[in-house]
């Protein structure tokens, strides 16, 4: 299984991306994997393949439209592990000993 760490946007849109994210969301919620959504980045779970179909998914969609796209992914893999997308978060709140609190 691998975590598979995501951020894809076009460059030639103007300031706001909103939009292309919300398309490439749309595909990876759809995909069925397991994903986590954040400000900078979304991160995804599962095998390679199919971790990788989705980011080529994403890709095509914004090159309908989009003439410079950047892609930048970051990937974790760990034989034989499974549902890591929300261990690794509670181990380090083991250590710390509380649940990790976002602020806003």
């Amino acid at each position: 299984m691998v975590l598979l760490e995501l951020a894809i946007f076009p460059n030639d849109k103007g300031t706001s991306l909103s939009p292309y994210v919300a398309r490439c969301v749309d595909i990876i919620d759809k995909s069925g994997l397991a994903y986590q959504f954040s400000a900078m980045s979304t991160t995804i779970e599962g095998d390679w393949d199919d971790v990788m179909k989705v980011v080529g998914d994403c890709f095509k969609a914004l090159a309908t439209d989009c003439d410079r796209i950047s892609v930048m992914t970051r990937v974790d893999y760990r034989a034989g592990k499974e549902s890591r997308l929300k261990s690794k978060v509670t181990a380090v709140e083991e250590k710390l000993g509380r649940e990790v609190v976002k602020k806003q």
